[in-house]
């Protein structure tokens, strides 16, 4: 495939042409040539106002729910929702039926995944069945292709375990991803602890909960001298503690979730099922820390911790309904409508350049002879999200009929090219 991007202002630090606004020819899934007023006979010309290139955007953490939860999700409709929402590779944890543990998990979803327009990355299971017991075959997983390990929505509770662990991944410079969460903490806890909860009569789980694991994993990753990745922070404290352990030589980074910037507690008035999530929605000032901390740089990766459900799954009392919310299509709006005065370079530094750096993926720098994966977008233009229009396979979120700043027009990826 010929593609000719006309007028597109490249957002690439690492690029010459960053900043610029000029034209790009790919041919075959390669930048052949990067200059203005190129004419290139192409099978496709895209020429639109106000748009904007960028590497290809990384989600850390994502639920395709295959194999076992096709009802909720599969690799397609997950690719799908992914290139609309302008990802271009996409970590999925191993939550699945069977747990992504073992090398055949691993090829299962590389095979199935490979002519997908998204590149899909598993992540492999740090504990057998994801439990939280005995380690998994993670030397051959990372063989086979996994590219980080975490039990994903299970939060490691052992410490023991979980620095054999960080040693075991040392060896071979793996990265474990950790979703930090005390389930010994009230563990019928709902939604945020505090005003709130007391006021919806909801059982309330503390910050601490998360808090409490957020410090013990830097030390554990220190002691191992090994890489630790913590997702889903919710909380300055959290923020402070990972700030400390970055500045005494931690090999340590973080990401936080979209909604967790743009909702907070106040928001779950009417007992919205689509706000129930985990970590909860946190109280007003602490969201607006969160957003200030990602303005400052103590984060980052962004990650859109989507986990979709199937209707029957939301539709129903709070107590009872699953966790979770779809985010891979409004991620990018969503922070440019929560936190207009992060620049477009820091939000691309923290979607594709960080991610990358981080986990070890190719830079995707924009400049000719360089594979071409890229996101397009127009970090201005207003639109209204409606779930009716969406390619995921579940609808369960917050976001239907929000006007939202910022909108994705597509990605190019593996020589494929996918308008949203």
């Amino acid at each position: 495939m010929n593609l000719l991007i006309k007028q597109a202002r490249i957002t690439d630090p690492n690029s010459p042409y960053n900043g610029q606004k000029t034209d790009i020819f790919i041919n075959n899934g390669i930048i052949t040539l990067i200059g203005n007023g190129l004419t290139e006979k192409a099978d496709q010309e895209i020429n639109v106002s106000g748009l904007h290139v960028s590497p290809g955007w990384v989600d850390l953490f994502a639920n395709f729910a295959d194999p076992g939860y096709e009802y909720k999700e599969t690799l397609e409709t997950g690719s799908q929702a992914a290139a609309a929402g302008g990802f271009t590779d996409v970590f999925i944890i191993p939550n699945t039926k069977p747990v992504i543990q073992d090398k055949s998990a691993v090829e299962y979803i590389k095979q199935k995944s490979r002519d997908l327009p998204v590149t899909i990355h598993p992540l492999g299971a740090v504990t057998k069945n994801a439990e939280g017991k005995d380690l998994a075959e993670m030397y051959d997983m990372r063989n086979s292709g996994a590219i980080a390990f975490s039990d994903g929505l299970n939060s490691i509770q052992s410490s023991g375990l979980l620095v054999k662990a960080l040693q075991y991944v040392k060896a071979f410079d793996g990265i474990i991803i950790q979703l930090p969460d005390d389930k010994s903490i009230n563990p019928q806890g709902l939604v945020n602890e505090g005003i709130v909860s007391t006021r919806m009569g909801l059982p309330g789980k503390p910050a601490m909960a998360e808090e409490l694991v957020v410090a013990r994993d830097i030390k554990l990753a220190a002691y191992a001298a090994s890489k630790l990745h913590l997702t889903g922070i919710s909380t300055q404290q959290s923020i402070a503690y990972i700030r400390e352990g970055k500045d005494s030589g931690a090999a340590i980074s973080c990401s936080v979730t979209p909604y967790h910037l743009y909702f907070c507690d106040e928001d779950l008035h009417g007992y919205q099922t689509n706000l129930k999530v985990n970590p909860p929605l946190r109280t007003r000032d602490e969201m607006e820390a969160l957003r200030s901390s990602l303005v400052k740089g103590d984060i980052d990766c962004i990650a859109t911790h989507h986990l979709p459900h199937e209707f029957d799954s939301k539709v129903m009392e709070f107590e009872y309904a699953k966790y979770g919310m779809t985010g891979l299509e409004t991620a990018f709006a969503v922070i440019r409508t929560a936190v207009p005065e992060l620049s477009i370079h820091k939000l691309i530094e923290l979607l594709a350049l960080n991610p990358r750096k981080i986990f070890g993926l190719p830079a995707a720098t924009i400049e000719e002879g360089n594979p071409a994966t890229l996101s397009l977008f127009n970090p201005d233009q207003e639109w209204t999200y409606q779930i009716a229009a969406g390619q995921s396979k579940s609808g369960n979120s917050p976001f239907d009929g929000k006007q939202l700043t910022g909108k994705v027009l597509g990605i190019v990826n593996g020589g494929q090219l996918v308008l949203a």
